[in-house]
C-alpha cells in the first residue's frame, strides 16, 4: 500500500481496513477520525489496485465518488497492493505540517 503524497508505504492484509493497517503499524499519511465511516476524514482515492468495500454513508461518499474509486479508508480492505491519494476533510491541515 502506497500513499502518493507522502511516498509512505506499508503492508496491509485483507483482514483489516486500509486505515487500521496504517494505524496499527504506526504509520502516517491518511488522517484518522472515528474509524467507523461517520466522519469522512479518511476519504481517499484509489489510483491503482483493487479492494473490497463495506457500506459507506452517502453523506461522505456519493455514487459518483464510489464509481471514481473515492472511498473511506476505514471502510475498504485491500485485495492486493494499492496506491492511494488522500482527499479527506483534513488533507490541507495534514500535509501543511
Amino acid at each position: 500500500m502506497t500513499i502518493t503524497e507522502t511516498g509512505e508505504s506499508f503492508a496491509c492484509d485483507d483482514s483489516q481496513s486500509v486505515l487500521d493497517g496504517m494505524v496499527r503499524l504506526g504509520r502516517r499519511g491518511i488522517p484518522a477520525g472515528c474509524r467507523g465511516g461517520g466522519c469522512g476524514v479518511c476519504k481517499i482515492e484509489v489510483l491503482r489496485g483493487s479492494f473490497e468495500a463495506e457500506v459507506m454513508s452517502r453523506q461522505h461518499v456519493s455514487e459518483a465518488d464510489r464509481e471514481a474509486n473515492r472511498v473511506l479508508a476505514c471502510r475498504i480492505r485491500p485485495q492486493g497492493d494499492l496506491e492511494v491519494r488522500v482527499i479527506g476533510k483534513m488533507t490541507k491541515a495534514w500535509y501543511s505540517t
